[in-house]
């Protein structure tokens, strides 16, 4: 198949690489320094949804990925499906379940979905009284904010807090227009990737992912600083997110006429009884959540994506290597505030088991710099959690990029 692979970062850097391993010949707008070795990179923004309805077009592809939440929220699948172009990727009443934390609670709690209480506010005041009646809460801004609009406030103070950095003094623009605030679930959260056509589910190993800046969950939300595959989690508890939270998901999203063909992306906490609750979902691959799945797949990627979009999903067709992998997220300096850019990266030798897929880089004058928060995601697979977090950190150390910073915890817990 010729394939489009829409976006720039280390998520579609993981998807290009199998994609390719499998002899698919790809196209990917714009791409990135990682990416050009395994497809023909072509200079469209993500945001020029006309631009890639056109690509795709004169391309003749025989479908179209979409790696970034933002484009799928504003509806670039509507366009591609109407000019006739298969497209693996929710239309945008489907986004909405990453696009609105406000719609996508709202829809938890019609169709029964086990998720925590909640109130939508809009003003200091409605916030105040949320989280007066709520007690411990997560403050999370309503729209997209790149990983990084959600708060777990230690207090009400931190929460009363937060709410004002978002409504008040509009951090996150329009995005904190709107707020939730949630109770706080105490337990160990989960990443559960999952493939549907908008009827049949193909699951995919349970991932953890390590949000915070700093080791031992300190410091402020980022997009992910790294993740682990397959994650701590048993059979039981992976059954009953099936059962509770995607096959009722997939339900609902029938029954209010959505019709839904891509990724559902649930990040789910299990509490100290195994019971698991739903947080939020993501219409698009997780990053860095991508990059440990991808490592560890075996088989035609192409043909499931395609077989989704054209809402006939096939299961069977992928497997898994018995390996564990470990990704490592290398950043920028100042990152999850404002990245140092432009600076020289010296990735060096890499091993076989490793691949160093890159998220944030450019090309300039010939050598690869910085140009992001998040700037490589070195992934490694080995026998056990140990030997895996050994060679991703072996990279990861040989890395030269000035005031680089990489948690030192990933799949340390166990």
């Amino acid at each position: 198949m010729k394939i489009l692979v829409v976006g720039s970062g280390g998520r579609e850097h993981a998807l290009v690489w199998r994609l390719a391993q499998s002899g698919h010949a790809i196209v990917c707008a714009p791409g990135n320094p990682g990416i050009e070795p395994l497809a023909r990179c072509v200079p469209v923004r993500v945001d020029d949804h006309a631009g890639i309805v056109e690509l795709a077009v004169s391309e003749a592809v025989d479908l179209v990925v979409v790696g970034p939440e933002a484009p799928l929220v504003a509806g670039l699948a509507d366009r591609l499906r109407a000019r006739g172009v298969v497209t693996f990727g929710p239309n945008a009443d489907g986004a909405r379940l990453e696009g609105s934390k406000a719609f996508s609670k709202e829809f938890f709690a019609r169709h029964r979905i086990p998720t925590a209480a909640f109130r939508t506010v809009t003003t200091v005041a409605e916030a105040d009284a949320a989280i007066a009646e709520l007690g411990k809460v997560v403050v999370k801004a309503d729209g997209l904010a790149a990983g990084k609009g959600v708060v777990i406030a230690a207090d009400a103070a931190e929460a009363r807090a937060a709410a004002r950095d978002m409504l008040e003094a509009r951090r996150f623009g329009d995005a904190g227009a709107t707020v939730v605030i949630e109770q706080h679930i105490v337990g160990r959260e989960v990443s559960v990737i999952a493939f549907t056509d908008g009827t049949r589910l193909e699951v995919m190993p349970a991932v953890e992912d390590h949000k915070t800046i700093f080791d031992g969950d300190r410091g402020p939300n980022t997009g992910g600083m790294g993740t682990v595959s397959p994650a701590w989690t048993s059979d039981a508890v992976m059954t009953r997110v099936i059962r509770e939270i995607l096959e009722p998901t997939v339900a609902g999203l029938a029954a209010d006429k959505i019709d839904y063909r891509g990724v559902l992306y649930a990040g789910v906490m299990v509490d100290a009884q195994g019971t698991p609750w739903l947080l939020e979902y993501n219409c698009r691959f997780g990053d860095p959540e991508t990059q440990p799945i991808m490592a560890r797949a075996i088989g035609d990627l192409g043909a499931v994506l395609a077989s989704a979009a054209r809402g006939e999903l096939q299961h069977g067709l992928l497997g898994w290597d018995a390996r564990v992998a470990v990704c490592v997220v290398v950043a920028a300096a100042g990152y999850p505030g404002t990245p140092k850019t432009g600076d020289l990266i010296r990735i060096g030798a890499v091993p076989d088991d490793v691949v160093v897929f890159h998220a944030g880089t450019a090309e300039r004058d010939g050598v690869l710099v910085s140009a992001g928060g998040r700037v490589l995601g070195v992934t490694a697979l080995g026998i056990s959690v140990t030997q895996a977090r050994e060679r991703a950190y072996a990279v990861v150390d040989a890395i030269e990029l000035p005031g680089k910073q990489a948690r030192r915890d990933i799949g340390a817990r166990r």
